[in-house]
């Protein structure tokens, strides 16, 4: 699963290889295309939501905790997965832009991409307990890159639908909004109820089975709602009337924009925190508070509902503040939160500071999308191609570093603390999990906030059109009335 809105324009490094002129992209039409409702768009957010959460939340307690995989040999698989998946995800993305269907250009990914998703989810769940060795590392490492390929294939088309379907800033926001409170609906779901569902209803801390038929179950609901999504979307066919992207032109352009590396690698901070949090919450509720599974519950429905309350919140912030500045303060509370997390010794105390982590992550959620909008917003101005699924993918790249920096933590953990596996430990296993939960993701959002400090996020360019055509139309229209005067 950013921010949004507006700062000062900058010309990018590239500019003098982009067009004299921008062409018009599209003559000036409603914020929201018609018959596409928010509420609709966002729900797709749920369906997307639930089967990478529950995979990123569990995947180190099924396989390094329960059944015995080496932290070292998950973070080489991890590492690896990471390369290839950074590889495809372009490719992903430069398939669905030039796609040209009766049905839209993102729709039929959409629809093939839940189910392979959902089976995926359910093979990476279901590995035999008499596997050991290399025969459950291949397991690992084929699902494991097969969920992380469907899961990039449906977020690259369906991220590429917001500034598709809703064109003005405000429009754009509360569809946002919405659609983060749907991911924060299916985290309570996929991360919160999850550890009950695995360890207490379906099985035990001991036994696989729990987790195999929790798979089965948000399988069914995710493809319900992805499906629901993808035939409720009503695209723009005026895109799919523009020429085609060149892979080769459009990637070295995306390379050469200096904001495509600046807000990427300040987002890729932000989301490889987070992304450490959901994969090592439950073992550090395991270790660090010495409770059952099953107790992670509380703590991540604290969390999750806090994140609910500040979206809310952080929405009206954007609104007063603009989207950038609010970005670089929701940045700053993020890394601060971590702090008392560190010193947590209870699960009371542990909600309490999960609930500041909680008001940081909504800051990220209302915002950081924003702000990649507006880049794919002033890339189509400045070259006349909507493009925004390679350009997502291309920004995926940054996302998918999340795989390496949480195989190289988890990994640091056999060579700082002595943690190995479920079945060795060590002799510091709550320390480990410590720093695992909270220092590298304390350190990575400082990186982030101080990144973000200096970036300059581009004025919205769709919405400056938009206003400006209403202007005009306003100019006709009165004058208009007084020649019929």
């Amino acid at each position: 699963m950013t921010d949004p809105k507006v700062a000062a324009r900058s010309v990018p490094a590239d500019a003098h290889a982009a067009p004299p002129a921008a062409p018009a992209l599209e003559p000036p039409g409603p914020p929201t295309l018609a018959g596409t409702r928010p509420w609709r768009y966002a729900v797709g957010m749920f369906g997307t939501s639930i089967p990478i959460n529950m995979i990123k939340g569990s995947m180190i307690l099924f396989y390094v905790d329960i059944l015995g995989l080496d932290v070292r040999v998950y973070g080489a698989v991890m590492v690896v997965y990471a390369i290839v998946d950074a590889i495809d995800n372009p490719v992903l993305g430069y398939l669905s832009d030039r796609t040209r269907t009766r049905w839209g250009r993102r729709r039929p990914w959409l629809v093939v991409g839940a189910p392979l998703l959902a089976a995926s989810m359910i093979g990476f769940f279901s590995a035999p307990t008499s596997l050991d060795g290399i025969g459950l590392v291949i397991w690992f490492a084929v699902f494991a890159i097969l969920c992380e390929a469907f899961d990039s294939m449906l977020n690259a088309n369906y991220g590429a639908l917001l500034p598709e379907l809703f064109r003005r800033e405000r429009a754009r926001a509360a569809a946002n909004s919405l659609r983060q409170g749907f991911q924060l609906l299916a985290m309570v779901l996929s991360l919160a109820v999850t550890p009950l569902l695995t360890t207490k209803v379906f099985g035990t801390e001991e036994t696989t089975t729990g987790f195999t038929i929790t798979a089965i179950l948000y399988g069914a609901i995710a493809v319900v709602a992805i499906l629901f999504m993808a035939f409720s979307a009503k695209e723009n066919p005026h895109y799919a009337e523009t020429a085609r992207p060149r892979f080769f032109t459009t990637v070295g352009q995306i390379v050469r924009n200096p904001r495509f590396w600046s807000i990427g690698i300040a987002g890729a901070c932000y989301t490889s925190a987070m992304g450490l949090v959901l994969a090592g919450l439950q073992l550090d509720v395991r270790y660090s508070l010495g409770l059952p599974v099953s107790d992670a519950l509380f703590l991540q429905a604290a969390v999750i509902l806090i994140s609910v309350l500040g979206l809310v919140a952080w929405t009206r912030v954007v609104r007063r503040l603009g989207a950038a500045l609010t970005w670089r303060l929701a940045f700053v509370v993020l890394a601060v939160s971590f702090i008392p997390l560190f010193f947590a010794n209870g699960l009371v105390t542990a909600i309490l500071a999960g609930i500041l982590v909680g008001v940081g992550y909504s800051g990220m959620l209302a915002t950081n999308d924003l702000i990649v909008a507006r880049v794919l917003d002033d890339d189509a101005e400045r070259h006349g191609e909507h493009r925004e699924g390679l350009f997502l993918s291309a920004f995926g790249f940054f996302g998918r570093l999340n795989a390496i920096v949480s195989g190289l933590a988890l990994a640091s953990l056999a060579w700082f603390f002595g943690y190995e596996s479920g079945d060795a430990p060590g002799a510091q296993p709550d320390l480990a999990f410590r720093f695992f939960l909270c220092v590298y993701p304390f350190a990575l959002c400082v990186i982030g906030a101080v990144l973000a400090r200096f970036i300059r996020v581009p004025d919205g360019v769709a919405e400056q059109n938009e206003d400006a055509a209403a202007s005009t139309q306003d100019v006709l229209a009165r004058a208009a009335d007084e020649v019929d005067g």
